[in-house]
């Protein structure tokens, strides 16, 4: 079954592939915008643990459970 975790890693995959399609489109302007927007909230996750994407799926989606 699908956890929060991995479908945020579904939708990211989605988003780039979408980013390769707008610049397999030649909307370049358009690439670059979603690509800054990503690495925005990439970077802002990964500094302070605050991902508003993954609290929508935690809503949706049972969250991934630890296997140590």
């Amino acid at each position: 079954m699908l956890c929060a975790e991995r479908m945020q890693r579904i939708v990211q995959a989605i988003i780039l592939g979408l980013i390769l399609g707008l610049a397999g489109s030649k909307m370049f302007a358009a690439a670059f915008v979603v690509t800054v927007a990503m690495m925005v909230m990439l970077f802002i996750a990964g500094l302070t643990g605050f991902c508003p994407g993954l609290m929508i799926l935690k809503n949706i989606f049972p969250p991934c459970k630890c296997e140590d």
